[in-house]
């Protein structure tokens, strides 16, 4: 093996280091690098390109569901940040504070967004005057900054990270709550149809609420390592905010009414959630649904029959272009077809193609999978078709290897031992019947930083059991147990 092909290499392990194994992926893959101020990445174009193929497929339904892109200040007054109390409660610790313009002090200190809430809904209500204004669907792509005191993962944690955030006003809480499930099942098909994870949706606990909402629903996606990772949140936020930013409308008796608000937010966590998931010791691993490179064309000659195999290989490229496959056609002379194979591997392609003499005198590709390193001949006609089915068979692999690990990791308890010993040896979800009561969470938090991350989005549904696993006293609801990022 050769010095470049050792660079190429991942050291870690993801079953006994997977917090250095991720870094180590997301780095060599480069996806992302560390900025200068703890916090902060840098994201590379490969990187940005999962994003945007995320915003794509999103900012399509969204705006197939009513809602309508705009763009609002990063700066938000202190005022403005304080009308809503719980924010200002909830956000306070992680607000980053701009104090100066130039060497001059500024009269009112402005927050760089935590979340905009606060900047929004004070022009919706401007902009609403009449019941015939509602519904009001906004939507803005940008990036907040939450000061956390937390060690730097790509994607999972940093102090700035790209989201988008939806803010819509409506009539009636009817409306404004089909608007919250609406977007919660378009996060969850994001994640089940774009990133081959299994989620599940439910909503938070009282007490783990977006601050000021009524109710908060969640997608949550299990990671290999047994932490769950909140892939998107879409709140119901009641009267709450309209109240206090003054968003009345009059109804058709000329009534002046408060409007009923929704906010919906993914974040790139979803990244994070898409590498840990899926990659390998080999690298990354990404479906075919977001790859930047779909497919990827290793040519592999000799000096005598150079010519021939190149040329059909950009054959090949031009019509899978003109199908609109994203394909790269590695042509170096200066790398072997074995440092090609571990460097697109490491990269994340789906795809490979391998095409050497043989495969043109028979009128034949080789065609590699990612995931497993399956491989099948295929003939060279109608090629561009026949592609897709394997685009079909790659995302399906990855699905499933996600869902047996959702499937295999979720289990019940009936006792406080129960929850702990399960989730000490097995990770994943415990689920339990619980009585509503914070304390009871606090108990196995403290023993081992786990928390109750869902419980059913039904409020009406009946508990896994009588008693609360926790102090006995009688059950209000089913929780869900997890480790979490």
């Amino acid at each position: 093996m050769s010095n470049d092909d050792q660079e190429l290499g991942i050291t870690e392990s993801k079953s006994y280091s997977p917090g250095d194994w991720y870094a180590e992926v997301v780095l060599k893959a480069g996806l992302a690098d560390y900025a200068p101020m703890g916090g902060f990445i840098v994201t590379r174009p490969r990187g940005y390109a999962l994003w945007e193929g995320l915003q794509d497929h999103l900012d399509g339904w969204f705006k197939e569901t009513g809602a309508q892109n705009a763009y609002f200040p990063a700066l938000i007054p202190e005022s403005y940040l304080e009308r809503e109390s719980d924010i200002v409660e909830g956000f306070d610790p992680e607000v980053a504070w701009v104090t100066h313009g130039g060497h001059d002090e500024l009269d009112e200190r402005l927050a760089f967004r935590p979340t905009s809430e606060s900047i929004i809904t004070p022009f919706m209500s401007q902009w609403v005057r009449s019941h015939r204004d509602l519904p009001l669907r906004l939507n803005q792509w940008c990036s907040v900054i939450r000061w956390e005191a937390t060690d730097t993962k790509p994607f999972f944690r940093t102090k700035e990270f790209l989201w988008q955030e939806g803010h819509t006003a409506h009539e009636t809480e009817e409306e404004a709550w089909d608007e919250t499930m609406t977007r919660l099942e378009q996060y969850q098909r994001v994640f089940e149809e774009v990133l081959a994870i299994p989620v599940m949706p439910g909503r938070k606990p009282e007490h783990d609420k977006f601050p000021g909402a009524d109710t908060t629903t969640t997608v949550e996606a299990l990671m290999p390592d047994g932490k769950s990772v909140q892939g998107a949140t879409s709140h119901y936020l009641g009267q709450g905010f309209a109240e206090a930013y003054d968003l009345y409308f009059t109804d058709e008796n000329e009534d002046e009414r408060v409007a009923h608000t929704t906010s919906w937010g993914l974040s790139w966590r979803a990244l994070g959630a898409l590498i840990m998931t899926h990659s390998d010791e080999q690298g990354f691993v990404c479906p075919p649904t977001l790859a930047p490179e779909q497919v990827v064309i290793v040519p592999i000659w000799q000096e005598e029959n150079r010519e021939e195999v190149l040329s059909y290989a950009e054959g090949i490229a031009e019509d899978l272009e003109e199908a609109g496959v994203r394909v790269e056609l590695d042509d170096r002379d200066e790398r072997n077809p074995g440092f090609k194979f571990n460097e697109w591997e490491l990269k994340g392609v789906p795809v490979r193609f391998e095409i050497g003499p043989h495969e043109v005198e028979d009128d034949e590709i080789t065609v590699v999978h990612r995931p497993d390193g399956e491989n099948v001949v295929e003939d060279r006609a109608d090629i561009a078709e026949t592609v897709e089915d394997h685009f079909d068979a790659v995302f399906d692999k990855m699905y499933e290897a996600a869902e047996e690990n959702l499937e295999d990791n979720i289990r019940e308890a009936d006792s406080r031992a129960d929850i702990l010993g399960t989730i000490g040896q097995h990770g994943g979800y415990v689920k339990t019947a619980w009585c509503g009561d914070e304390d009871c969470e606090a108990e196995i938090k403290d023993q081992i930083s786990a928390e109750i991350v869902m419980v059913p989005l039904d409020r009406d549904e009946e508990p896994c059991g009588d008693e609360c696993s926790i102090c006995g006293d009688e059950a209000e609801e089913t929780a869900y147990f997890a480790k979490s990022y």
